[in-house]
């Protein structure tokens, strides 16, 4: 999709979905991850309704067959909360994601790439709502730790410190500097 290929992805994608449910079923966990892919599509044609109702009906079967906590089901969640917030669903997303969040840190652990950009994404719904002071928390953390993990010139670095200048902030690492601890859930309050 990084190639412009978004229309020829999502015919392949909704093609393979529709041969995984007719092979291995609704609830396979490759048809559901097929599933999830189809939504990511959706999303990025802009049929973001559309893709939010794919994400919403696969991650509810994904919670049921894999659990809360799999790495797919979060995958899913973490697309499905930035679908309401591009839908204007803010506190919906904003729930969402501080949930996979929460999950992902968790599971996979503080560092690890899908769970920075859940919190880059979260700081973002953050923001939207108002509440600046959790954003510029989260967001802080997230750019710190992408800085570390992938390094400065990595485009999701500098997506989290577009982010924090976007919010208003021109230092991303912050007065604590770059030992801070991680915003606990209660600082996304």
């Amino acid at each position: 999709m990084d190639l412009g290929q978004t229309d020829e992805a999502l015919v392949l994608a909704q093609d393979t979905l529709h041969r995984y449910r007719e092979v291995v079923g609704e609830e396979h966990p490759e048809t559901l991850a097929v599933a999830s892919t189809v939504a990511v599509c959706l999303a990025g044609l802009g049929r973001v309704e559309d893709g939010l109702a794919l994400a919403q009906d696969t991650v509810s079967r994904q919670r049921r067959v894999l659990g809360e906590d799999h790495p797919d089901t979060l995958f899913t969640a973490s697309n499905m909360a930035t679908n309401l917030a591009e839908l204007g669903r803010l506190a919906e997303a904003c729930d969402l994601a501080e949930d996979t969040l929460l999950r992902r840190r968790r599971v996979l652990g503080d560092d690890h790439p899908e769970t920075l950009d859940t919190a880059s994404n979260l700081a973002a719904t953050l923001a939207g709502l108002g509440r600046i002071d959790a954003a510029v928390r989260v967001a802080r953390d997230t750019a710190e730790r992408r800085r570390r993990v992938l390094g400065e010139d990595h485009p999701d670095t500098r997506l989290s410190v577009a982010l924090l200048n976007a919010i208003g902030i021109t230092d991303p690492i912050g007065p604590d500097g770059p030992t801070a601890p991680r915003p606990a859930p209660s600082d996304f309050d």
